[in-house]
């Protein structure tokens, strides 16, 4: 079974789009939080799952 990779603000699949990014919660570094191009450039929240940090600062 695949995991499909979606943008934790807008929810859209990230699969193979240019300019999106995975990195561990600046926090806990226990999290993967994946953004799309687009939340990235208009700073949409996220939040970690893990320990509830929520960013962009």
């Amino acid at each position: 079974m695949e995991i499909k990779a979606v943008c934790m603000s807008c929810k859209k699949r990230i699969s193979n789009t240019i300019g999106s990014t995975r990195f561990s919660c600046p926090k806990c570094g226990k999290y993967e939080i994946i953004r799309c191009k687009h939340c990235r450039e208009i700073a949409a929240k996220y939040k970690c799952h893990e320990c509830g940090f929520e960013g962009p600062n």
